[in-house]
């Protein structure tokens, strides 16, 4: 098969862990004799230092012109820190999502037999966790009319959603559903915002049309709760955009470090395949960050993306076996040898 990938590396470790992750796709490739073009594009502070804006429309095209996106990372301190910056890196982020239709970011959590005592809960309570969120990605207050009056000093975000926006993910979920544990659960605010109303509404009217699922609606204080006291009970989780933000990063930490979580955010042009963490600028160039995440994106990638299931099991099964060899950067490593991020990806790349 030949596969077009466009490569955002972004900013701080997207470029060194999205090396490994073309390390490791190239030696998939070879095995399974598939032919990759990659082809890089600027995104975030790195764009707005060559060419003054965080998505630029080449990058658009080149992501529009690919069979699947790799992505690494986007931010930067100096906009982090800077409140009154016009321009800034995640603006490029809303951007690509909305001109590529991204809009169902799909994040599960795991655990990793090697590692569940890494986790900050005890084993007891997620031993078994397997769970998806889908995270609703182009509405929500995120892409609501937003602004200050009253001098500045009053300020407003508001959050728009349509029936059209809420099918259309529930759909996904109700369709992953069916290939799973056959539950899904709506998480909502409908006891005070009109919008999650209109979620709980329109998610309940599609129950008809599976009846093999069964559905639960919960409030998001409540799953948030939940989630740290018993994920494996959960299956399927589909939620509005700033819900699924902060549930998909607190679910992350269950299997012990934000660096091996995967994720991917389907849409209508193209889909995109992405490690859950942010830029880490602290480590930047230091060879020091975990790759992980990345790599495992990739196997969704070759999963979710091209259909292909043999390529994405042997890159689980050589990211499982680096973890109970040891094979992981300091994140991981504990009193134990850290290898740097370059030396993980040579060690999955030389064992696929």
């Amino acid at each position: 098969m030949n596969l077009h990938i466009a490569l955002l590396a972004g900013d701080g470790i997207g470029p060194e862990v999205t090396d490994q992750a073309v390390k490791v796709v190239n030696a998939v490739a070879k095995k399974f004799n598939h032919s990759i073009t990659w082809t890089p594009a600027l995104t975030g502070a790195s764009a707005i230092d060559e060419v003054g804006e965080p998505y630029p429309d080449s990058t658009h095209e080149i992501c529009m012109a690919a069979d699947a996106v790799l992505f690494g990372a986007i931010g930067h301190p100096r906009y982090d820190n800077d409140p009154k910056a016009t321009v800034r890196p995640e603006q490029g982020l809303l951007k690509m999502r909305q001109k590529l239709g991204l809009f169902a970011n799909v994040r599960p959590t795991f655990t990793f037999p090697s590692l569940i005592d890494n986790s900050p809960l005890k084993r007891e309570r997620i031993e078994g966790t397997d769970l998806v969120i889908l995270r609703e990605l182009t509405g929500g207050i995120y892409f609501g009319e937003r602004g200050r009056k009253d001098d500045g000093n009053t300020a407003f975000d508001t959050c728009k959603y349509t029936r059209a926006e809420i099918q259309r993910l529930a759909k996904l979920g109700f369709e992953m559903a069916l290939g799973r544990s056959k539950k899904l659960c709506c998480v909502d605010k409908a006891n005070v915002l009109e919008s999650s109303r209109l979620w709980r509404e329109t998610v309940q009217a599609m129950e008809k049309d599976y009846p093999e699922v069964t559905v639960s609606y919960e409030f998001v204080d409540a799953v948030a709760m939940r989630l740290v006291q018993w994920p494996s009970s959960y299956d399927v989780i589909i939620t509005e955009n700033l819900f699924g933000d902060i549930l998909t990063d607190e679910a992350s930490v269950i299997s012990g470090s934000m660096g091996l979580m995967p994720s991917s955010s389907i849409g209508v042009h193209t889909s995109l395949f992405e490690p859950i963490h942010g830029s880490y600028p602290q480590a930047a160039g230091k060879d020091i960050a975990n790759p992980l995440a990345t790599v495992l994106s990739a196997a969704m990638m070759f999963e979710d993306g091209f259909g292909l299931k043999d390529e994405a099991a042997l890159i689980r099964e050589v990211v499982n076996k680096s973890l109970a060899e040891g094979v992981v950067t300091e994140d991981l490593a504990g009193k134990n040898k850290a290898y740097k991020t370059s030396e993980v990806g040579d060690w999955l790349a030389t064992h696929i």
